[in-house]
């Protein structure tokens, strides 16, 4: 957090939620308007961790196999060798990845739920831990492709990195004036002190009464008037194992309804489709309604009274 916090001023939301993600071994979608730091968020994100990290700059014209990789013939050997793409990494950065065609998005798909690449008839297992940190503009929609809800779906969390406070900004133009942060960024983690952290967070107890009550609210999200689409099972999953991050995080070895209640928006909002009533302004997606709804959900659903294990 504190390599983190040396790049991103004034955001320790989103540096925590992104650190969220990445022991949750899930994927993250930084959303927001240019210049505010999403990218800077991604980069230093994947410099914090001694892991193999690629970055692929998403444009119309990026093919599948630019991201997945091919199938060469080699004449020497007279046989086709596997060339990897850029998705053969620990940590993936997909920049501006709404610029793709439906058809390039779509090779994301299979390696970010399966991790694995399936070409011509052959599987290429992804090396663990593999997290997809993805960038978009909601603004400039002008050659962009909006990403599918089964996509969507795929990622673990989304957030949006805001403006900074006028404090931020200012300490801002003096300490990055002439030099960036992200290079006097190393890496503060080796890929087996993660795989260590993951381990740990996936230990965390949840109690059958956090679980009913995860349960409650995603189910609540199917019936609500001002939604179109509710949240899927994977979003229950999802929200689960962000909650044993966040407990660990908060040093606890069990998750509290606390721990839900915060992630419930970053978790879910992105996979519902709100109504064209609640969205009212259709090039917002009618997020801040889906926002105000889900917080109403969660005031609505009876909290359970929950113990530590053994207790």
């Amino acid at each position: 957090m504190a390599n983190l916090e040396r790049v991103i001023d004034g955001k320790t939301e989103a540096a925590t939620l992104a650190l969220i993600v990445l022991i949750a071994e899930g994927h993250l979608l930084v959303e927001d308007v240019p210049g505010v730091g999403k990218t800077t968020l991604a980069k230093a994100l994947a410099t914090s961790v001694g892991c193999t990290v690629s970055r692929i700059q998403f444009t119309p014209d990026l093919l599948p196999s630019d991201v997945t990789g091919v199938s060469i013939y080699n004449q020497v050997d007279h046989a086709f060798e596997f060339k990897r793409g850029a998705i053969f990494a620990n940590i993936v950065i997909a920049d501006e990845i709404n610029r793709a065609s439906p058809k390039t998005q779509s090779a994301l798909l299979e390696c970010m739920e399966e991790q694995q690449v399936s070409l011509d008839g052959t599987t290429h297992p992804l090396d663990p831990p593999f997290i997809v940190v993805a960038t978009q503009n909601p603004i400039e929609m002008e050659g962009t492709y909006a990403l599918p809800e089964a996509q969507r779906d795929r990622f673990m969390a989304r957030i949006s990195m805001g403006y900074p406070d006028a404090a931020a900004e200012l300490s801002m133009l003096h300490h990055r004036e002439t030099t960036s942060p992200l290079d006097q960024l190393t890496a503060v983690v080796d890929k087996s002190q993660l795989a260590e952290m993951i381990e740990t967070a996936r230990s965390i107890y949840v109690s059958r009464a956090v679980e009913s009550y995860v349960v409650s609210i995603v189910q609540a999200t199917r019936s609500h008037p001002e939604f179109r689409l509710g949240a899927s099972p994977r979003g229950t999953l999802h929200l689960v194992r962000a909650a044993k991050v966040l407990a660990a995080l908060n040093g606890r070895e069990f998750v509290v309804p606390d721990d839900v209640n915060q992630l419930v928006v970053p978790i879910l909002a992105h996979r519902i489709v709100a109504t064209r009533r609640a969205a009212g302004d259709a090039r917002g997606g009618g997020l801040q309604a889906i926002a105000t709804a889900l917080r109403a959900i969660v005031a609505a659903t009876p909290v359970p009274l929950t113990r530590s294990r053994g207790a």
